[in-house]
């Protein structure tokens, strides 16, 4: 620059970073449009919070006026305190929704600047296969709404091992979920905080199925009882007890022997270790009423039982607590039975006898109608109702007649018995063996008179 040329406006506007500019008559004056920051709707920007009112919060984020914040763009809460969720002087990012209002005012968004950024994260995690945390904010019908930034939603069935019969107990609790489901376009994002807590669990199941063997007795804990039978947890894994190992005797339902939380002794039947899964059973560790009916009975013994079931070929009868043997339908009764029912009900005590016993195969068959039909046997002539006074004053009243000579023959014919099969054969055959002098009615003829001479 030479020495005798001054510096004018236009070269200052030039050199100072364009902070001024050219007005309408020609001037310079400050371009303070310049000095903010150029910012576009969508893009999620950083600033302080200035205020805090009951429906809004005003953020300075360096423009030209302060950016306001909704309370109903606060949080994905709902119904929320402003006051609860940002104080004066915290620093958070908002995402820009309309630079310019109909009053001229820059509307933000914190709740949907938390969307698009944690949304980049569970696509992350979703992808990875790592946890995401999260703050239980409802219990709703069927599970729980985590705060991830996006509300995502954890089913009840997927909340822990087993089922949880209480979810208030997690409200506000933080919870580490894997996400199973993502969807952008319905923002549906669902969690699973039971794959999280059996990925923690698998090395300690691992070391709990190699320290098990079958027959080995364990003490666990009930933590789920279904129709089918019982969950039992044992410190890290849960076996099944199958219904039919619950106990000797019948059970319509395991909730009649068992409850969540009580303490049990079981023994392991078989361990899948491939699957992982462990079956248990309860009446292994009870003494087994099979072996007091071996010691105490034998086949043709006459016992007392219960009639448990009635079916349509036959009815089961418990001798002993827990042990249950078959009537069949044909040892029901002496006479042809229809319907089982028509002799028996449940809950009828009868006595029955043994017919066989089969320990290898726990089968006990029963009959009711060799008890019966012994019971008449052993009996005295069955009672008809008369008495010995009947048979004496019948005697008395009607002494027996006198026959005479002439009236025998009568007699005898009126009292003669019946002719059996062999007297008839007899009469047929007697005409044939006839002898000269027999008449046509077989008896002899008179004899002749002789002539006189």
């Amino acid at each position: 620059m030479a020495q005798n040329e001054t510096v004018t406006e236009a070269d200052t506007k030039r050199s100072d970073d364009d902070v001024w500019t050219e007005g309408p008559d020609g001037e310079l004056i400050p371009d303070y449009d310049s000095t903010f920051p150029i910012i576009n709707e969508g893009e999620v920007v950083r600033g302080k919070v200035v205020r805090v009112d009951k429906d809004e919060v005003l953020i300075d984020i360096g423009y030209k006026s302060e950016g306001v914040i909704p309370v109903s763009e606060l949080s994905i809460r709902r119904s929320v305190n402003p006051s609860d969720e940002v104080n004066i002087g915290d620093e958070i990012d908002a995402l820009v929704m309309t630079k310019e209002d109909a009053d001229g005012r820059l509307i933000l968004s914190k709740k949907r600047a938390r969307f698009e950024m944690a949304w980049k994260r569970i696509e992350q995690a979703a992808e990875s296969g790592e946890p995401v945390e999260g703050t239980v904010i409802e219990v709703v019908k069927g599970g729980l709404i985590l705060d991830l930034g996006v509300r995502g939603f954890l089913p009840a069935s997927l909340v822990d091992i087993r089922r949880v019969q209480d979810l208030d107990e997690f409200m506000g609790q933080t919870l580490r979920c894997k996400v199973i489901e993502l969807n952008r376009s319905r923002n549906n994002v669902v969690l699973s905080r039971r794959a999280v807590l059996e990925e923690e669990r698998k090395e300690m199941r691992q070391a709990i199925l190699d320290r098990l063997s079958p027959g080995d007795v364990v003490t666990g804990t009930i933590s789920n009882i279904v129709d089918f039978g019982a969950f039992v947890d044992l410190e890290g894994i849960d076996g099944l007890i199958h219904i039919s190992e619950l106990s000797w005797s019948h059970v319509n339902h395991p909730s009649e022997l068992l409850e969540i939380g009580q303490e049990v002794q079981v023994k392991v039947l078989d361990i899948d270790r491939e699957r992982q899964r462990i079956s248990l059973g309860l009446k292994q560790t009870q003494s087994d009423p099979w072996q007091q009916v071996i010691d105490s009975y034998d086949q043709g013994d006459v016992v007392d039982g219960k009639v448990t079931k009635v079916v349509t070929f036959g009815a089961f009868i418990e001798i002993v607590p827990g042990v249950e043997g078959l009537v069949h339908i044909s040892e029901l009764a002496q006479h042809h039975v229809e319907n089982p029912r028509e002799v028996v009900s449940q809950g009828d005590t009868v006595k029955a006898r043994i017919i066989e016993m089969d320990p290898e195969r726990r089968r006990l068959s029963l009959s009711l109608k060799s008890v019966e039909g012994e019971e008449g046997a052993d009996g005295d002539t069955p009672a008809l109702g008369l008495s010995e006074e009947v048979f004496t004053d019948s005697a008395e009243a009607e002494p027996a007649p006198e026959l005479s000579a002439e009236a025998e023959p009568e007699a005898r014919e009126e009292t003669a018995p019946e002719s059996t099969d062999e007297s008839v054969e007899a009469d047929q055959v007697a005409p044939q063996e006839q002898g000269p002098g027999d008449s046509e009615g077989g008896h002899p003829a008179p004899p002749e008179e002789e002539e006189t001479t």
